[in-house]
């Protein structure tokens, strides 16, 4: 019997939890899931300062100021930013001041550095402001007590610097999860290899690693291993200590070497299924330990390429999600008109490579929808999404489709 589609991912998402909160340093928290509310130990700005370079003057004194009849100030002191003025402003004086720098005692407003003739000694003033002006007071941002960024948060550049503006090092977040991707069988050799008969390279880990990291993972990957369940074994069993989440690629099917469920049979508790969807119907999912250690989800994905991508996208990216303690949201998915028909099996999901025209317009790409048509998938932004009961669409009709246009972040 098969599973459908949505009943599979819940299944893989009901047993996973969001990854214990550890303290980084705030460098290292970029792209990390907040896991406690970050509050303002300080005003934001801090003082009262500058907006502008210029001077720093009581608005009476500049109040009749113009090109054509300028008024003369004394200037008394100069203040770059990250110092402070050893003097007040007084009645016909000013305090050349920089953008940033705190306000001099007795300042009423700054006059822009274009408004006078940019004296050091003496400065001209050509125009009048109104008091106030040009001063950013303390607290006008934020206040003391102000929570600036709330648990939950996906931490973005944004956020980041107004954590540090308020002076926080180090945060406690959820880390990116480590998925370790193995690709199985004793066909697969390293990219860059001469092909010898019956031989391919192996491009399933390479795709899955990436496809992982744009998903907020730290995926690294393993090299191939071959179709023997000693050797499969000891692969895994190499990771148990390093890894959040295990992904492998092939060895799922009903194959006479299929190793991948031979072995997680025996070391845990993946359990293997029929999905209701094309391409990827073959698929599995648990937990796998050995001796004490803490057990670690797995999924396992069948070895053809596009049936990898398409079950990365519908169970793989929600679980990563998940482990990072972010919502399990799926990408974006937008209507639009096909331009060819389709057919469909109609007990199945499928999941077409598509890409995107103008006007609102979606067309099949590649040469067929076969779970092996790699070159097609890699002209495609977009996965045409026809429901299970539909047996096909014409040219013209409306459809679902996944956007997949923001892969690289």
């Amino acid at each position: 019997m098969l599973v459908s589609v949505d009943d599979y991912r819940e299944g893989i998402l009901a047993g996973l939890e969001p990854l214990a909160p550890i303290t980084l340093s705030l460098g290292e928290s970029h792209g990390c899931v907040l896991a406690e509310d970050v509050t303002a130990s300080w005003p934001l700005p801090s003082f009262d300062n500058s907006s502008m370079d210029g001077y720093a003057v009581l608005a009476s004194d500049i109040a009749a100021a113009s090109e054509d009849s300028p008024v003369t100030l004394t200037v008394v002191d100069d203040v770059p930013a990250g110092y402070r003025a050893d003097v007040d402003v007084t009645t016909g004086n000013a305090v050349r001041i920089m953008t940033g720098a705190p306000i001099p005692r007795g300042t009423e407003c700054i006059i822009p550095v274009e408004l006078t003739d940019a004296g050091t000694e003496n400065v001209e003033i050509r125009g009048m402001v109104e008091s106030g002006s040009y001063i950013r007071r303390a607290g006008e941002d934020v206040i003391v007590g102000d929570t600036v960024v709330r648990a939950g948060t996906l931490l973005s550049a944004r956020h980041l610097a107004v954590i540090a503006a308020v002076g926080r090092g180090d945060l406690l977040v959820h880390p990116r999860p480590r998925v370790a991707v193995l690709s199985t069988g004793s066909e697969l050799v390293e990219p860059g290899t001469p092909l010898s008969k019956g031989l391919i390279s192996d491009s399933n880990s390479f795709l899955l690693v990436a496809a992982a990291n744009e998903a907020g993972a730290q995926a690294y990957r393993v090299p191939p291993v071959v179709d023997d369940a000693k050797a499969f074994a000891e692969a895994i069993a190499d990771q148990l200590h390093r890894a959040d989440l295990i992904l492998t690629s092939g060895g799922v099917s009903m194959g006479a070497y299929d190793t991948v469920k031979e072995v997680f049979t025996e070391m845990g508790t993946v359990e293997f299924t029929k999905v209701a969807m094309h391409p990827g119907m073959p698929q599995g999912h648990g937990f796998v330990s050995e001796d004490e250690r803490d057990p670690v989800p797995v999924i396992t994905l069948p070895g053809n390429p596009v049936s990898s991508y398409i079950s990365f996208e519908n169970f793989v990216r929600p679980a990563i999600h998940r482990l990072r303690g972010l919502p399990a949201a799926e990408r974006p998915r937008i209507a639009a008109t096909v331009t060819k028909a389709m057919e469909s099996q109609q007990a199945k999901r499928q999941f077409a490579r598509g890409r995107f025209l103008d006007d609102d317009r979606v067309e099949p790409v590649g040469g067929g929808q076969g779970s092996h048509v790699i070159g097609g998938l890699a002209q495609s932004d977009c996965l045409i999404v026809i429901p299970e009961g539909v047996a096909g669409v014409n040219a013209g009709d409306r459809v679902d489709v996944i956007d997949l246009r923001d892969e690289v972040r």
